[in-house]
């Protein structure tokens, strides 16, 4: 048995040493001789015995430096290779007179590589104005409509005050800052806009709004810490009430659209809202509306302290960008003109603008029994349905879509080459807020206006708020042709009703023989 152990301890022996001839040969790459050599007897109490011949290499000493560096270039082989830290290097702007770049102001390397992706280079009038202002710490009243950039102007002070400044909250999920808005459109969009810069920050932005499952939304805000909210007031004040927000350690407090705000009625649930922030001593408010009337005025001295007044003169941008015509037709024209503008801009972005969910509704069902595929956007339509066709028509799979002034208040999409106002709004600042679809940052658009009996009374108020006389011209022919019957069939925007199974009547079950009484 110990001869075995003898044995097998040789034959390791014999591997041993093969293997440091193969790897000294690998090394110095140079050949070495082998020589047969007696390998020393190996005593083991009183068994003597002699292990087979084990050609065994003397190998000279290396160089000194020749194997530490050819370890050197091995590790360096195997070491993948490190990206380059972004530098505004990358992001070159010229200097231009009159025009202010995102360079000239002090912001952080993160939040500027966001906006290098977005390709922002020069800023909008209201972004140059109000940027100094509100990164110095300061309230700010803004005079701005949709697509100005204006949430540009909050959503990088926010982010720059966060990166900036201590995090007071500790260990909570408590927000560090609030955007409330009146849509759940306008909330998903500045959320969309506020996550595109805060790409390389780390901060957390989570969009709160109804119409979507109220639980899964609930579990996401307990599961996760979260930096800014982006609401819109009556979800929000649900899960203040629930506690599943706590707004006492948020820094800014954004309102966006006040006068939409009034509008529709939001200010009641906004001061509740305020009401469990700091106080406006211990915080910073940013304001902004289209109009600043005497309501807004009143609602800034209440919540914000010596607020700064930001005019972005966005009346005049729209009007100078976008080429606006005003038809002189009939009722009954109305639909004949809009019909054969689609069809002439068959490869354009169209969006299609009613007063009334009902009218609409109608609107877009004639328009799908011509052959025409559009989605319906309206306060009727369910949440999720409403997010699929705002993006099928951002991608383009639809080109025309009929909306209702609330529900197309948020839309922030590029590339709208028409607006059409099939019916002219009640109040002149919806036309602003219409026509702003198209002609987006200094981009060439066109609104056409349907002056109809009813139409033309509206037209006075409207040039009187965007300081212009709109030409009234008549249709040309070939708008007047007429449409074909409304016979295609294709899929609707909205689900067919599944038409009702009548009822079967219900048959009495017959009693058991033994049941019966007899009379």
């Amino acid at each position: 048995m110990l001869r075995k152990f003898v044995l097998s301890a040789g034959r390791k022996i014999r591997k041993l040493a093969r293997a440091g001839r193969l790897r000294s040969q690998k090394l110095f790459s140079r050949e070495v001789p082998g020589e047969a050599a007696v390998a020393p007897a190996i005593v083991l109490g009183a068994i003597e015995t002699e292990s087979p011949i084990v050609p065994v290499s003397q190998p000279e000493p290396p160089r000194e430096g020749v194997a530490r560096k050819t370890r050197t270039q091995q590790r360096q082989t195997a070491r993948p290779e490190e990206k380059a830290a972004w530098t505004l290097d990358a992001f070159e702007v010229d200097s231009v007179a009159g025009q202010s770049r995102f360079h000239d102001f002090d912001l952080p390397l993160t939040i500027m590589h966001g906006i290098a992706d977005l390709g922002f280079r020069y800023c909008t009038p209201i972004q140059e104005k109000a940027l100094p202002e509100v990164l110095a710490g300061h309230d700010l009243i803004g005079k701005a409509n949709t697509g100005t950039g204006k949430s540009a102007v909050f959503l990088i002070a926010i982010l720059a005050r966060l990166l900036r400044g201590p995090e007071k909250r500790g260990a909570t999920q408590a927000p560090r800052a609030l955007i409330i808005a009146p849509t759940r459109e306008l909330v998903m969009q500045i959320a969309k806009d506020g996550k595109d810069l805060a790409k390389y920050t780390g901060l957390q932005i989570t969009a709160v709004y109804g119409g979507v499952d109220y639980q899964s939304q609930m579990e996401e805000l307990r599961r996760k810490k979260t930096d800014v909210i982006v609401a819109t007031p009556g979800r929000l004040l649900d899960f203040v009430g629930k506690n599943v927000v706590v707004l006492e350690h948020c820094e800014i407090m954004v309102i966006d659209e006040a006068d939409r705000m009034l509008d529709m009625g939001f200010i009641p649930d906004v001061r509740r809202i305020i009401g469990r922030t700091p106080k406006k001593e211990l915080r910073q408010t940013l304001l902004f509306s289209a109009t600043v009337s005497e309501d807004v005025k009143h609602l800034a001295s209440q919540w914000c302290v010596q607020p700064r007044l930001v005019e972005g003169e966005v009346e005049q941008v729209t009007v100078d960008t976008v080429d606006q015509l005003v038809y002189l037709v009939t009722t009954e024209e109305k639909y004949t003109i809009l019909y054969n503008l689609i069809q002439q801009k068959a490869d354009e972005r169209i969006i299609v603008f009613a007063n009334m969910k009902n009218e609409a509704r109608r609107l877009s069902e004639r328009l799908q029994r011509n052959g025409i595929a559009c989605a319906l956007l309206s306060g009727e339509v369910a949440q999720a349905k409403r997010m699929s066709r705002l993006e099928n028509f951002r991608s383009g799979k639809v080109k025309v879509l009929v909306a209702t002034d609330v529900a197309g208040r948020g839309i922030h999409i590029e590339g709208i080459s028409h607006v059409v106002n099939y019916t002219l709004p009640y109040e002149p600042e919806d036309y602003v807020h219409r026509i702003g679809r198209t002609g987006r940052a200094g981009a060439a658009g066109t609104s056409v206006s349907f002056a109809c009996e009813e139409g033309a009374f509206y037209l006075p108020s409207i040039e009187e708020f965007i300081g212009r006389k709109l030409d009234c011209v008549v249709p040309d022919e070939s708008l007047l042709r007429p449409p074909p019957k409304g016979t295609t069939v294709i899929k609707t925007s909205a689900p067919p009703q599944q038409a009702k199974r009548p009822e079967a009547r219900r048959r009495r079950p017959k009693a058991a023989a033994g049941s019966r009484r007899e009379g």
